[in-house]
């Protein structure tokens, strides 16, 4: 049973699925909306709200983790500098789901993950 388990799995490893959503939250920080699984999106979205959060703190020990988890220098900079003081007064819940459909080859749920 997986009872109290927080993270869903993806039918990934460990190194596999941390890849994935570094690789994710940094496209969805770049591009500001991209196109994915409901799963991976529901996912994406607890790791893109808590990169936001650190932004928002703003301190160089929050700029230091966000960094050690985003790829991207130049997107870091873009979540310290554009995207927190968009979101100084909203308390969470940065990102929006919008169910799209299923995908043509294999009839997968598919979900936009944009930025609100």
């Amino acid at each position: 049973m997986r009872h109290r388990k927080a993270v869903k799995r993806l039918g990934r490893t460990s190194s596999h699925r941390k890849a994935l959503l570094r690789n994710m939250v940094t496209s969805l920080l770049q591009h500001e909306k991209i196109v994915t699984t409901d799963v991976k999106a529901k996912e994406l979205r607890r790791v893109a709200d808590k990169m936001i959060t650190l932004g928002k703190r703003g301190t160089l020990h929050a700029r230091r983790q966000a960094l050690s988890y985003i790829r991207d220098r130049e997107v870091t900079k873009k979540v310290f500098d554009e995207l927190s003081p968009r979101y100084v007064e909203r308390a969470g819940g940065y990102t929006r789901i919008i169910k799209l459909g299923r995908r043509v080859g294999d009839n997968a749920p598919l979900s936009q993950i944009e930025l609100v």
